[in-house]
């Protein structure tokens, strides 16, 4: 598939857009860069919904390279040894300084990646970073209340198809966490999705704070009640 094929769908056309574009297409599965292109789509249209308007309000390459490499963490050249947000963080900022990208927009690129999970904290960021992560969140469950302009879903998914997106992720996710552990430490969305996989229980706080080694802060301790 080559870039004519987007024609239809608002996506930024820059040099550095197309060729992020065509970077994940060669190291994500299908499932997984489409969920990407898509994300970038709807977080556009939820800044829209909040009255901004793409390189007005925001910085609308910014946006597209945070959600097309937002995910690059599950391609096998993104697997590396943290968990798959911080790796794709990783290899987005390699991806983007190799051309000359000013390190300012660099940095922009590697924090909305590295905190697309965690919405209550990219929420509060720049619009770049928020969006990327209210984009791919509602591209695997359109909740919030936000309608839709008619057929818009029907054109985005005619030309992305969904390819199963959701089950793709868990696979993805799970099979790094199976074949790497620390990929998924306890109580990150990875490591939830470890335990439901493999049934596994978490540890108790207490435990974690007993393992050796420790500072022994349990020691001779007391509860309040």
């Amino acid at each position: 598939m080559t870039p004519v094929d987007y024609d239809s769908l608002p996506f930024p056309r820059t040099d550095l857009a197309l060729s992020a574009m065509r970077h994940a297409r060669d190291i994500e599965p299908p499932a997984i860069f489409n969920h990407s292109m898509r994300s970038y789509l709807y977080g556009r249209f939820l800044g829209e919904e909040q009255g901004r308007r793409p390189d007005v309000d925001y910085d609308d390459e910014l946006l597209f390279l945070g959600c097309v490499l937002h995910d690059a963490g599950l391609g096998d050249q993104g697997d590396s040894e943290h968990p798959f947000d911080i790796d794709g963080a990783d290899l987005a900022a390699r991806f983007l300084t190799d051309p000359g990208m000013a390190d300012e927009r660099v940095e922009i690129v590697w924090d909305a990646i590295a905190l697309h999970l965690h919405p209550d904290i990219a929420l509060r960021k720049r619009p770049e970073i928020a969006l990327v992560s209210a984009g791919s969140g509602f591209d695997l469950g359109p909740h919030g209340g936000h309608t839709l302009p008619t057929g818009y879903a029907d054109r985005i998914h005619a030309v992305l198809p969904r390819l199963h997106a959701a089950a793709a992720l868990y696979d993805t996710i799970v099979g790094q966490a199976l074949a790497k552990p620390h990929k998924a430490p306890p109580f990150t969305m990875p490591g939830e999705l470890l335990r439901q996989h493999t049934g596994q229980d978490w540890p108790t706080w207490r435990q974690l704070m007993t393992q050796p080694p420790s500072w022994g802060d349990y020691d001779g301790y007391q509860p309040r009640t």
